[in-house]
């Protein structure tokens, strides 16, 4: 389908799609029908299936009871295999005897068909589909054709100097092909495609003919014909004359030691499916680049705004300072703050839809995380909304990122919220579950599994069905302008699935939404994690090499630690590092960034531990591809932090990794 069918068919409703495929199968000149479990039992066929059998009553029918005159012809064996291994059959002109009605004459029929496994989510085979063409009357075509061609070319081959008009001014090659894969004749066609006399055509083998790429196959395609076996629309390439190659679709026929060849020039044909494929593939790249500038526009319009906040703050603090109206610094730095953390915020989002955030994935009491937010809630919800959270007894523990979910939370209380202005209730439940193969087929699917579901339902306006399906998508929102991002949800879906989980939305217009987020089961105790203190400690003068390649980023790092009482050493990449690192310098930990020239901060931290194996390593980064799992990037001694942070959240980072242990670095106990 073009591009305006496509649109039309997802505009349709899942009912009205599976409406025209079930007519679209119905009208279907081919013969279909569907055999399920390992008995084959019927439980669809086509009108035209029904045709081919006979209009015989199958429905609910194993397949040995349907057609048990099909019985020791090799097909219920054939369906056996199929159902057992899951491995597709597809039989080419293959003969069949059917009584079609009641106490009639058997009848042969030829048939070109496949036996299709439809297989579960763990793989195993469920049912068969079964589809093909009845090719009785091409068949009787076929063998009349391959009479006639045998019957020309032996008269060729007796009489070479006798050649009727149909050798002679046939546009297709064609020739009697040896047992030793050469031509003993060839007619005019030969030089008028690909240049080569009918000499010099007997005197070479095909396969000096072929194209390297088509040797193998057509080797297999000329032995089979060697047995008995024919060739139809065997297509490979023959080298002209003057170098270049030509698609060839060979139809051969083996009979009396040679097998009688007629070849016709595709070669116009398959530079046309070449061009469709890439006028397909130009029209993905359209499609992408659409996308890609829709995300971009909207980036580019949020942090367009957040910089004015604070490139205008800095500037009228300029001003201020210059005429020494320091009283009112203060406030537009605050402007400036909030405009930055914004920024922040939105990148966070931004990585957690593309599913790039660092997560810090352990196991967690999603109730406790629960219970901690809820007066949180209640102050961001409001008077005009009630709160109820029906927490499970017994509730597994889950796999996640206790402050991700957190925000996670949060987002969708926040979406509740402004879908109810005129008040109502807002639940929050947990639940145990587990999930078969069924429940996460489809596109967006999910492993089966137990899971934590944590499920928040509004008693609001609700979404329809188009609005459902768009709403994980970035910069999608029905709010009015600059009232929201559009990226909270799609946060939320993108965090779901780095954490190995899902999330599905359920809502109807006029009677609320409810999201479900699922979240793996954890099979360990859950881990607390401390708090950290409001104010960073200071530090005992202790030694700290900072390896940060962008300068202002270098130069804020090294006067906050300075500050709080440390030695800091700079690096700006890690060539001057190393060196540092392999002296006997005092180093007490390192603090690298992941995105480093040269060598990756995750490479200098295995180069330093090479002549220092206790040393501590912490991590900053906006973005690591390879640092999204910590547990999977960290060793012992080893720990991160996301930019953007505060300062004070910096010194309390490495005020812990420097007096705690290597397993409590680690676990972060």
């Amino acid at each position: 389908m073009g591009a305006t069918e496509n649109k039309a068919w997802e505009s349709l409703d899942a009912g009205e799609q599976v409406r025209q495929l079930r007519e679209m199968l119905f009208q279907s000149p081919s013969f279909s029908a569907l055999l399920e479990g390992p008995e084959h039992r019927f439980v669809l066929t086509n009108p035209a299936y029904q045709q081919l059998i006979g209009h015989r009553d199958v429905i609910g029918l194993a397949v040995r009871e349907a057609v048990p005159e099909v019985d020791g012809q090799g097909f219920f064996d054939l369906l056996d295999q199929v159902f057992a291994t899951g491995e597709a059959f597809v039989g080419k002109d293959v003969a069949i005897v059917l009584q079609r009605t009641a106490g009639g004459p058997a009848e042969t029929r030829y048939l070109d068909f496949v036996y299709q496994p439809i297989k579960d989510e763990a793989g195993g085979v469920t049912s068969i589909f079964v589809e093909g063409v009845d090719i009785t009357d091409r068949h009787a075509s076929e063998e009349a054709l391959r009479q006639l061609n045998a019957d020309l070319e032996r008269q060729v081959i007796e009489r070479a100097q006798g050649r009727g008009l149909t050798w002679k001014l046939s546009p297709d090659l064609l020739g009697a092909l040896n047992s030793n894969g050469y031509f003993e004749t060839a007619n005019p066609a030969w030089e008028s495609v690909l240049g080569w006399t009918e000499a010099e055509v007997v005197s070479m083998s095909i396969f000096d003919l072929l194209h390297p790429d088509d040797l193998e196959h057509t080797r297999a395609g000329f032995e089979l014909t060697q047995v008995g076996q024919p060739a139809l629309r065997f297509a490979n390439r023959y080298r002209c004359k003057d170098g270049g190659y030509r698609w060839i679709s060979w139809i051969g026929i083996p009979e009396d030691g040679y097998v009688y060849c007629t070849g016709r020039d595709i070669t116009a044909e398959r530079a046309a499916e070449v061009e469709l494929a890439a006028a397909q593939e130009a029209l993905r790249q359209s499609q992408k680049m659409e996308a890609i500038g829709q995300l971009t526009g909207g980036i580019a319009h949020d942090f367009n705004n957040l910089l004015t906040g604070i490139i205008g703050a800095l500037d009228i603090v300029r001003r201020r300072m210059a005429d020494n109206r320091l009283d009112e610094i203060p406030r537009f730095m605050d402007a400036a703050s909030v405009s930055a953390q914004r920024a922040g915020e939105l990148t966070h989002r931004l990585l957690a839809f593309a599913r790039r955030q660092s997560l810090d994935i352990r196991p967690n009491d999603i109730n406790r995380l629960v219970a901690d937010m809820e007066d949180l809630l209640h102050r961001s919800l409001g008077e005009h909304i009630e709160l109820e959270c029906l927490l499970a007894t017994k509730l597994w523990t889950a796999f996640t990122d206790a402050n991700q979910f957190e925000s996670a939370v949060l987002n969708l209380a926040i979406n509740a919220r402004d879908a109810m202005p005129d008040g109502g209730r807002l639940t929050i439940e947990t639940t145990n579950l587990h999930l078969d193969a069924a429940f996460g087929a489809g596109p967006d699917s999910i492993d089966p599994g137990d899971y934590v579901v944590i499920g928040v339902s509004d008693t609001g306006c609700g979404m329809s069905a188009d609005v459902v399906a768009q709403a994980i998508d970035p910069f999608f929102t029905t709010k009015p302008v600059g009232s929201g991002t559009g990226l909270g949800l799609s946060m939320v879906y993108g965090f779901a699935k780095q954490n190995r989980g899902h999330l599905r939305i359920y809502s109807e217009v006029g009677h609320g939404t409810t999201i479900k987020l699922y979240l793996p089961r954890a099979l360990q105790q859950a881990v607390i994690l401390k708090k950290r203190q409001r104010e960073a400690p200071r530090g005992q003068g202790e030694t700290i090499l900072v390896v940060e390649d962008d300068a202002t980023v270098r130069l804020i790092l090294a006067d906050v630690l300075e500050e709080l009482g440390y030695d800091v050493v700079l690096a700006s990449d890690a060539r001057p590092a190393i060196p540092i690192l392999q002296s006997d310098r005092r180093i007490d930990l390192m603090v690298s960034d992941v995105m480093l020239p040269h060598i990756n901060g995750r490479k200098l931290a295995e180069i330093a531990r090479a002549s220092r194996p206790d040393l501590k390593v912490l991590f900053v980064t906006g973005y690591a591809e390879n640092a999204t799992f910590r547990g999977d990037f960290l060793e012992p001694g080893m720990d991160m932090l996301t930019k953007p942070f505060d300062l004070d959240a910096l010194g309390a980072k490495v005020r812990a990794m420097i007096e705690r242990s290597w397993r409590e670095v680690a676990t972060g106990a």
